[in-house]
């Protein structure tokens, strides 16, 4: 037998400890590296383009970003020469870390029953597995921050943002939360038999949220009328009635997108629309009421009865009509959303071939959907002061021979090989027994 005392254990929990520090020191600004990534095309997105310019990045922030920037002796040099650097990629739209394998109810934890199909007091993060194996592809490709969200019943629950670096939850969550989930397409998850029925039903918890808003002290002691729902899903809903906190409302067809923005005229609500297959069809009303959607640019075939307007140059014609375009996948499959996260770059890629401008697609995987989640003033951008979020590309990122050679997170660059790397390792050399026929 092996003895599993005194000496045994003590090298296990040095093991662990070691293990813990490394990680502290991954996610920590301070264990971040002073790197000058020099001589690329900077794509600052928020400014000017700079044609061999140089990002210097100082304990996890981005400490200068121009032409002539002075690069300490001390710093590790990343020879950008040929190669495009851009802001780390935003998917504003995934269940990453939330489902592993889509038909085993044990690894989803992205949905809740909630009363009435309504669960606002749903913290999806809090399920989020910051050991997902999903994780190191998505980071890859580029993708250094996304939302993960909620899906399912009327009112899903909450969304928050996580930067895709190695470490814990508390480590990577960003914000939360930093909007609330809604969906007005089917009727039959929120346990009603049509669209008009489920409109009601979510102007009857608005309306709920109101009066509850005002009578709290009355509600504890009993003395109001029952509500839609429970206490802490009414909770949850205040900071929506009172604009704090966007409503992301997935609706395809244009009828349901109108009957959306008349619900937040209505209710003073900040709507935002996801999906949005027909969106097209009304972008000078969401223009006018400066309502932004969530879109892809990869369907051009209806999925369902709800996307027979599906139109490929969705994108480009919201973004023409003035709306502000966050691009997310849209496959219709809902591995844009879990396995392939990474793909957000080739939704811009589509955009820019269906009409959007270059331009206007990595501003819609980086800086727009920073302003839409509220991080802005740390996110989105290459400018002094931000997040070290960097990504530098053998060429344009949006073109399918392109690839991420370094993806920096939080200052510091993150080399874990995916499932597909070590998979690629293992088997590129096999024994000479396997060959025999």
């Amino acid at each position: 037998m092996i003895n599993t005392s005194g000496v045994s254990v003590r090298r296990s929990s040095y093991v662990s400890c070691v293990v813990a520090v490394m990680l502290s020191c991954i996610t920590s600004a301070a264990c971040a590296q002073t790197i000058a990534i020099t001589g690329g095309r900077v794509f600052t997105v928020s400014g000017a383009t700079i044609d061999n310019g140089t990002v210097l990045i100082q304990n996890g922030r981005i400490a200068q970003v121009g032409a002539n920037v002075v690069v300490p002796a001390d710093a590790r040099r990343i020879d950008a020469t040929g190669k495009w650097v851009t802001p780390g990629l935003i998917n504003s739209s995934t269940q990453l870390g939330l489902v592993e394998v889509g038909l085993e109810n044990q690894t989803r934890d992205v949905s809740a029953r909630g009363r009435e199909a309504i669960a606002a007091a749903f913290t999806v993060w809090e399920g989020f597995n910051p050991a997902s194996v999903l994780l190191a592809p998505a980071r890859e490709e580029g993708i250094t921050t996304v939302v993960i969200a909620p899906s399912g019943s009327l009112v899903s629950g909450q969304a928050a943002v996580v930067d895709l670096l190695n470490g814990s939850l508390s480590d990577m969550l960003v914000r939360a939360p930093v909007a609330m989930v809604a969906q007005i397409e089917d009727a039959r998850s929120a346990g009603v038999n049509a669209r008009g029925e489920l409109l009601v039903k979510l102007k009857e918890l608005l309306e709920d949220t109101r009066a509850y808003s005002r009578r709290r002290a009355e509600f504890e002691r009993a003395q109001t009328r029952d509500f839609v729902a429970g206490r802490l899903d009414l909770e949850a809903m205040i900071p929506v009635i009172e604009g704090r906190l966007p409503l992301v409302v997935a609706a395809d067809r244009a009828a349901d997108i109108e009957a959306a923005l008349k619900i937040a005229r209505d209710y003073g609500v900040r709507l935002i629309v996801a999906g949005g297959a027909e969106a097209w069809m009304v972008a000078d009303k969401l223009a006018a009421a400066r309502v932004p959607v969530l879109t892809g640019a990869m369907n051009n075939i209806p999925q369902s009865f709800s996307t027979l307007g599906s139109y490929q140059e969705n994108a480009a014609a919201l973004r023409r009509a003035g709306v502000d375009v966050i691009l997310i996948g849209d496959t219709g499959t809902g591995d844009a959303e879990t396995f392939n996260v990474r793909n957000i770059k080739q939704e811009a890629g589509n955009a820019v071939a269906y009409g959007m401008s270059w331009d206007d697609a990595l501003r819609a995987v980086t800086l727009a959907p920073a302003r839409l989640l509220g991080i802005a003033d740390r996110y989105g951008s290459l400018e002094a002061g931000k997040v070290a979020n960097v990504v530098v590309w053998s060429g344009d990122p949006f073109e399918f021979s392109s690839r991420a050679e370094h993806v920096i997170v939080r200052g510091t660059e993150i080399t874990t090989p995916s499932r597909q790397d070590l998979l690629e390792q293992r088997y590129r050399t096999l024994p000479p027994d396997y060959r025999r026929p």
